[in-house]
């Protein structure tokens, strides 16, 4: 769909909803694999599931069991029923949406701020605040690697092809790491700030990396060369979030709105207004449909928006 197109199909389509979720801050929002289930972790120490009906969400399932704020989640790639969360309770734990359980708690060593499933399924990878990153095997659900590094790791993630492992630091670098050997390859000098989040596009073309300059940066991911930046923001890119087609590019941060781009050129499609800060995001799999969700109103203004979810998209995409 052509720029000219996708600001119009926003124009006349797109409408926001609200989903009341947790009892407190929301922290992580993400699709599973056929984009029917959306998933959230909050600061209440919760982790909810939703069914997508058409364009409404319903609330399925409650998961408790963590003794701390679930910080980030994420899904299979492809088994449409497991989901994976880290929480700062020192654990991590895999669910399985089907049955409603828990199917394992994996105790690792420090506070989990940070998770990501590999392409191929076989591990997930959770970052900690003393910047350890765990590898656990799905098959086993144990324990295979830990990783210490000697700089502050803030997202990680897989290439699509499984056989690099990309980690964001607090000098403005992205360190990238062969896989499953985690021989280092190269650094790229990405940005004068901290480098915060990376994201892959589902093509495999591009990803981008957020900073706190308040630019994205747009890379080849075949030739490893920034290719252009983003920078409508004002204060730190903190989540980014392809669409399915990898048309698209949601960024958002402090700012009250989230910035929509195109990404073959990086030009605005539109912009979301929101009331208060939003650290993440997660554009459906399958539509040009966002979650996201803000940072509780009550800390600013008293309101009652604690803990929501919220859903922008195309009534007809």
């Amino acid at each position: 769909m052509s720029l000219s197109a996708l600001r119009q199909h926003f124009a006349l389509n797109s409408r926001c909803k609200d989903y009341q979720s947790h009892s407190s801050k929301v922290h992580s929002v993400d699709w599973n694999c056929d984009g029917r289930r959306l998933a959230s972790g909050s600061f209440d120490k919760t982790v909810s599931v939703f069914q997508l009906e058409k364009d409404r969400l319903s609330k399925e399932h409650t998961f408790k069991g963590h003794s701390d704020s679930v910080d980030q989640l994420t899904w299979h790639p492809f088994s449409a029923d497991l989901l994976a969360t880290a929480s700062l309770d020192k654990s991590v734990r895999v669910w399985d949406a089907r049955a409603n359980k828990s199917m394992a708690s994996i105790g690792t060593k420090g506070e989990n701020i940070n998770i990501c499933w590999s392409p191929d399924g076989h591990t997930i990878a959770v970052g900690n605040k003393e910047d350890l990153v765990t590898f656990i095997d799905t098959r086993t659900l144990r324990m295979r690697k830990e990783q210490p590094f000697k700089f502050e790791v803030n997202e990680i993630s897989w290439n699509n092809d499984n056989d690099l492992f990309f980690l964001t630091s607090g000098q403005g670098h992205v360190h990238i790491l062969s896989y499953p050997s985690l021989e280092p390859q190269c650094v790229l000098n990405a940005h004068p700030a901290t480098c915060i989040c990376i994201e892959f596009d589902p093509t495999g073309k591009y990803f981008a990396v957020g900073s706190a300059d308040a630019m994205v940066s747009l890379w080849d991911a075949s030739h490893l060369v920034c290719i252009r930046t983003i920078s409508r923001l004002d204060w730190p890119a903190r989540t980014i979030s392809f669409s399915h087609d990898g048309q698209l590019l949601a960024s958002a941060s402090e700012d009250l709105m989230i910035d929509i781009s195109y990404v073959e050129t990086g030009e605005k499609v539109t912009d979301i207004p929101t009331e208060s800060p939003t650290f993440t995001v997660a554009f459906h799999p399958k539509r040009y449909l966002l979650a996201f969700a803000c940072d509780d109103k009550d800390a600013y203004n008293r309101d009652r928006d604690a803990g929501t979810v919220k859903l922008f998209g195309f009534a007809n995409d």
